[in-house]
Formats: C-alpha cells, structure tokens, sequence
C-alpha cells in the first residue's frame, strides 16, 4: 500500500550513522508493515543512486550468493542486473526482505570487512525466526536498529501538529501544559488509540481524516499478519499459533495464564507465543523484584503480561466500541484500562534506544489482604522509577505507596488523563507524554 512518508525518529539516526567514518552494515528489525522500508527509501534521497533487492521477489538473484561470498563481485553483479551503479559513497544498497535468503545474512559481515565504505542496510519482517537458525551473523560487525509503529510524538508531527508537541516537551510536573493545550493532546490520544501507530494507518488518517477508512486498512493489517503464521515455523500449525494469538489479545492487562488457552497445553503455548514475539507481534511485560539495577537481573518469567504491538490493532481485534473512546468523560470503562497500559508500554518502547531490544516489567506483591501491582518499573539513569497508569483520571494510588516504601524510594509516576502535576510522593504525566520520560 503507497502512502507518502512521515517524518520518523529514525531517520535522525539514519542520518548520523551515514556521515560515520567507521560505519558497520545496518540491520532494521521489526514486525511487518512498521515502515522499515518505506524509512530506508527516505534515506536514499540522500543519496545519488539506490540498488533495492527485494529477496522475497527477486528469487533468481538469491544464486548470486551462493558458493564463496566475495562482496565486491556480489555489487558487481547486481549492479548489472539492476542496471543500477554502486559506487561507495554515492550509493544506497538496500537488502530487503533479507529473510528469505539465509546466505544474504551471512554476507553481511563480510561487507564489513570487505567493503567498509559501501553504504548497505537489511531488513526483514521475520528476521528473527530466520537468525535463530545461524550460528552467528556477524556480531560486532553489524549494528542491528529496532523499529516499532509510530509514536504519538510522530503522530501529531504526521497530522501538521509539530508545534503542539513542542510544548508538550516544555512541560514538567512542575510546569503543566496549557490547559487549552492539554485538551487537544487529550483529542488527538482518543483519536490515536483508535488508529494506532501502523504507518499505512496514520498516513490514511493524516490525509484523509476518516477514522471509518482506518478501521478498515487495520483490517487487512491484522489478516496480514494472520496469514504469516503459516511462514513461522513449519511444525507449528497455523490454528495453535492463532489460538495463543487470540489469548493475549483476550488476557490482556492481566497476568498470563497459560492454562486458560484451550485447546493447547502449556508447552504448545509457550512456542506458539515464542514465535509471537519472534514475529514482533507480541511484546512481553515480565515480573522484576526491581529490589536492584538493572532490572532483569531479578525476573520471574513465569509471571507475564503481554501486549500487542500497536492499541489500533488491539481495539479492532478486542471489539471496542469506538465511540466509547472518542465521546467518554474517561476511557476507565474501556476494557478495564488495557488499552491505557498497552498504550503507556508502547509509549515506553518506542522512546528507549533503537539499538538494543528494551524490556518491559511490572512489579506484584502477593500476600493476604495486601495484594499490590504496578503496572510498569523503569529504569533512568540509576535511578528505579515505578509507573501506575490509570485510563481515566482518579484512581486510588495503595500500589504504589507500598512499594515506594518498600523499594525506599523518593517518587514514582501516576500517568493518566490529568494534566502534568505534582504531589506529595507522585509525579503526574499526562497518558500522551509517558515517553517523554
């Protein structure tokens, strides 16, 4: 689907690591359809010349790397048959699609060493179902860059509302935005919960303005992505895979229970959710005792949360009713929050560094009479910061007490629909601006 380009986050880095002296080859990972490619066709504006393979297309040219990987006869060659010049420096060579050819994979190290000075970027939609089958593709040779759907940051920018989020960015808990300003965010939130970040979605919308046409392209998204379970792995069958898809979406906001997944056995689910992740489709909260730094040393991963990748697809697949989000005083009616804290984890992702794949957690006491959870536990600086997300715009803050004061901690976040404000222990950011954090 054609739609024209947004500005993204990325194209920031992009741009850095094409003026690096000592550039490695990028690889872009990411679930389908998060606009790795569309990003890359952007930086070749940059560029005099651009060579795109696309290996899920261009099957026949998967012989040119076969036998001995000799890089500079591999340009070579494509350059012939794409009638496209590579010359370093001046051209953009794009690996698209890189999956499908596992031996593309394994030459990227050696365009490292071989050939330093060629601009070269991959990707690819299941790369990570591909790369768990080679022994090793180029560690320290290769810098791998994480892409999600847009922000919400990148969706004002995508609907002409830069300058609103600039002052979004002015504010603190001790500076809250204008409130005239608040309420527009707040007006552009219930819009983006619906769309999501996907960017055929944000670009229709942005465009067109039809919420209706954006349910419909969400549409053929989520059957996209229903048809690629087939293509995950070949002994797992398409209906457990979509089973253990179905249960995520219906358990979200609560701990996983893997034995309400009929009907499937813990086994069979843990592969098929496995392969979720694998696809980036689902995206793991894990328990930390958070008692230290960093917080994955203290993991329980038998107790899990999960979400989805993008709120436009977890409402279209939980059957919201829309005007719920759009008209409400608040959105705590809907669904018990969820979609609040899948978009507040989301929020947390897509501001964490692009170069690593970031973690999520949440913290939970279990005792008699004294149960507590928080919703998310993050780390800034050396500092362990808890965050509440309420959906609407009161809640009672009992969790989060307890363990500032069992953590002996100075503060912790309370992200709602409340403007930015401060008090006595809570530090509030509006539900928009969680990832400013």
């Amino acid at each position: 689907m054609a739609y024209r380009y947004m500005k993204r986050n990325i194209d920031d880095v992009f741009l850095t690591w094409k003026n690096e002296k000592n550039r490695k080859v990028l690889l872009l990972r990411g679930a389908r359809q998060v606009g790795k490619s569309s990003s890359v066709r952007n930086l070749a504006k940059h560029f005099d010349h651009f060579l795109e393979v696309n290996f899920e297309k261009d099957i026949k040219i998967h012989t040119l790397f076969n036998g001995d990987l000799n890089v500079k006869n591999i340009c070579e060659n494509l350059s012939v048959l794409l009638k496209v010049p590579i010359i370093p420096g001046k051209t953009l060579v794009f690996f698209d699609e890189i999956q499908s050819c596992p031996n593309a994979i394994s030459s990227l190290r050696f365009f490292y060493e071989d050939y330093p000075e060629l601009h070269l970027v991959a990707a690819g939609s299941l790369l990570e179902l591909a790369l768990e089958t080679l022994p090793s593709f180029g560690v320290g040779r290769i810098r791998s860059v994480f892409i999600y759907p847009l922000s919400y940051m990148e969706y004002l920018y995508a609907c002409g509302e830069s300058a609103l989020w600039d002052k979004v960015r002015e504010a603190s808990p001790e500076k809250p935005l204008f409130e005239p300003f608040h309420l527009k965010c707040l007006e552009f939130l219930r819009k983006f919960l619906i769309t999501g970040g996907m960017p055929a979605v944000v670009a229709d919308y942005a465009e067109n303005r039809q919420l209706y046409d954006s349910q419909i392209i969400l549409d053929d998204l989520v059957n996209t992505f229903k048809t690629d379970f087939s293509k995950y792995k070949k002994r797992v069958p398409d209906l457990r895979i979509s089973n253990a898809f179905d249960a995520v979406v219906s358990q979200s906001g609560t701990r996983f229970n893997y034995s309400k997944v009929e009907p499937l056995n813990n086994k069979q689910v843990k592969e098929s959710i496995e392969l979720l992740q694998k696809a980036g489709l689902v995206i793991p909260v894990i328990h930390s005792a958070s008692n230290a730094l960093p917080l994955g040393g203290e993991i329980n991963s038998k107790k899990q949360k999960f979400i989805l990748l993008d709120t436009g697809i977890f409402q279209r697949l939980q059957g919201l009713e829309l005007s719920d989000i759009l008209l409400g005083d608040n959105i705590s009616f809907v669904n018990k929050g969820a979609i609040a804290e899948q978009f507040a984890g989301l929020e947390l992702l897509k501001s964490s560094s692009c170069y690593s794949r970031a973690s999520l957690y949440f913290w939970s006491r279990e005792k008699p009479q004294s149960n507590a959870e928080i919703d998310y536990i993050v780390q800034r600086s050396s500092n362990i910061i808890p965050i509440e997300v309420k959906s609407g715009s009161s809640g009672k803050m009992q969790s989060m007490y307890t363990f500032l004061t069992e953590k002996k901690l100075e503060y912790g976040i309370r992200t709602s629909l409340e403007n930015f404000s401060v008090y006595d222990k809570i530090k509030v950011y509006p539900l928009y601006a969680i990832g400013t954090l």
